[in-house]
């Protein structure tokens, strides 16, 4: 029962010409890095710890920079790894420190995503490429009677067939790139929550008495 439908798929990716191989090499490269940002991404949701994340920032509100930074040692977390980063650095500048980590963590969110993109503009182009080639196929048999019929229909077959899956490929592409970029867009603004807090939290128990200066200047720099 199986064989049917697949003989159906084989036959009709042959009808689409010879463009119908690249047009397949996108959607097997789209699709591999689809994967390996889906990977990426359940990933980092299962080490992020947001209640670690409140001790943390409680910590640091009241000045108790060794729990914060325990913490931070003590986990994968990309949000504590970050606070580490400022508090290492907290001599210089914690604000940039945690900054210039958090773009490190947004470069790592966006990699390869422009393969994504590049296949859902390259799809549909090598699709328009095979209709064009179908159909200058097809009016290359105008002129033979006998060959003109099937010749022409065929022609027009292919560069249906070639459109249709340049165009669905670039659908199937376009669905979890904006799903990716959305998310990669809210990785962005809760890093910069986080760092705006964490600072503010610094500053708060400054005001307080605490001194992550001073608490910095005995902790190796990271």
């Amino acid at each position: 029962m199986l064989t049917v439908p697949a003989n159906i798929v084989v036959e009709t990716f042959i009808e689409g010409g010879w463009v119908m191989w690249p047009i397949l090499a996108t959607f097997f490269l789209a699709l591999c890095v689809i994967l390996d940002r889906l990977v990426w991404w359940l990933r980092l949701k299962s080490i992020v710890r947001p209640s670690l994340h409140e001790e943390a920032r409680q910590a640091l509100g009241t000045g108790d920079f060794e729990t914060a930074w325990r913490l931070s040692q003590t986990t994968t977390d990309p949000y504590l790894k970050n606070l580490a980063e400022g508090m290492g650095h907290a001599r210089t500048s914690m604000l940039a420190a945690m900054q210039l980590d958090a773009t490190h963590l947004i470069e790592k969110s966006e990699a390869r995503m422009w393969v994504i993109s590049t296949m859902i503009t390259l799809a549909p182009l090598l699709g328009l490429f095979g209709t064009v080639v179908g159909i200058m196929g097809s009016f290359s048999f105008v002129g033979d009677e006998q060959l003109a019929a099937e010749k022409v229909s065929g022609g027009i077959a292919e560069a249906l067939i070639a459109t249709a899956a340049g165009i669905g490929i670039a659908i199937v592409c376009l669905l979890p790139y904006n799903f990716f970029r959305k998310r990669v867009a809210l990785l962005r603004g809760s890093l910069e929550r986080w760092i705006n807090h964490c600072e503010l939290l610094v500053h708060s128990a400054k005001e307080h008495g605490h001194d992550l200066e001073a608490f910095a200047s005995r902790k190796p720099c990271p």
